[in-house]
């Protein structure tokens, strides 16, 4: 799929129900994540979480007749992208939330494109760092100071898990640029790349996560609600996600596609606060503002328009072939 012949204005009614069920999809991910953590290690949480979003995107393949890639020289880029883009991440978050609110994991979660563009920029040269880029670079650097508080001292399991949760970030912001510079314009599909991508993390998670933390348990031995989140998480939030956000790419655009990076974190707070009662301290929601409002001036969302966004985000599975949109 291209972007190129994306409308200029498609109608809001076209696009709008997938653009915002995505949000929701991806703002609920942290809750999920929170709740399969209660019984499973974060590595086996992955684990099945990717296991099953690639067995998905397979399936869609095969209805599709896509198929997964064949040359040898994508597949070993891709044991890179699955490792920064998807296994460790994904992991970091869990061991994030064993410490965290879900609500202010998902609060991190943003900051992801302002570690891609300086990563984009100096190691991989794949963007140019203007003077505007360079004012969103500042603020959203001083949101991520007000969302840890610094006044108030750092340390503590707290602070060691909201770095976890930015550390998730910066892996996608090794991922994001390293697929664009690598992988960008090949011939397969973003679904074949993706279903690729999860499957050799699937493979990388299973040879690691027995040797670190022992074999995974048997499904039949997890509750429901864990059972359900892992599901949830693979099948809807790794897998068929990924189908919506290739539809919203096609019909409203990739800029525009791109801009649910702004409401996930919306969804993540909302969802902690009403499912698991959780709070957030006055100074993170209003350090995650001036986050997004420095992500806003680098992506040309605020601020005199540049001819063409190129927005960078920190989506799992994002296809190497069309811009990094969630």
């Amino acid at each position: 799929m291209t972007t190129h012949v994306t409308p200029d204005r498609a109608p809001l009614r076209s696009w709008l129900p997938g653009f915002l069920a995505l949000a929701a999809i991806w703002g609920a991910s942290f809750l999920f994540i929170k709740v399969g953590i209660e019984e499973l290690h974060p590595l086996h949480l992955t684990l099945y979480r990717v296991a099953t979003g690639a067995l998905t995107l397979l399936v869609v393949l095969a209805v599709l007749r896509d198929r997964l890639p064949r040359e040898p020289r994508v597949w070993a880029h891709l044991v890179v992208v699955a490792a920064f883009g998807v296994a460790l991440p994904f992991t970091l978050f869990g061991y994030g939330e064993q410490r965290v609110e879900s609500m202010l994991a998902g609060i991190w979660n943003a900051t992801t494109p302002l570690i891609v563009l300086p990563l984009a920029v100096l190691a991989f040269r794949t963007e140019r760092l203007t003077a505007r880029r360079a004012v969103g670079l500042g603020l959203g650097f001083l949101g991520v100071l007000v969302v840890l508080g610094v006044w108030e001292g750092v340390g503590g399991a707290h602070f060691t898990g909201q770095m976890m949760c930015f550390g998730a970030a910066a892996c996608y912001g090794v991922a994001i640029p390293y697929q664009k510079k690598f992988i960008a314009g090949s011939s397969y599909s973003g679904l074949s790349l993706s279903a690729a991508q999860l499957l050799v993390a699937t493979a990388q998670l299973a040879v690691v996560g027995p040797l670190l933390v022992g074999a995974p348990p048997v499904p039949t031995e997890l509750s429901a609600p864990v059972v359900g989140s892992v599901v949830t998480l693979g099948a809807l939030g790794t897998g068929l996600a990924f189908v919506i956000n290739l539809r919203n790419i096609r019909v409203a655009g990739a800029s525009t596609a791109s801009t649910v990076t702004y409401l996930i974190p919306i969804f993540a707070v909302l969802i902690g606060a009403v499912v698991l009662d959780e709070r957030l301290n006055w100074h993170q929601p209003v350090g995650a503002l001036v986050v997004l409002l420095g992500v806003a001036v680098t992506q040309g969302l605020v601020g005199p328009r540049r001819p063409r966004a190129e927005a960078v985000t920190g989506i799992p599975a994002v296809p190497a072939a069309e811009p990094a949109a969630r």
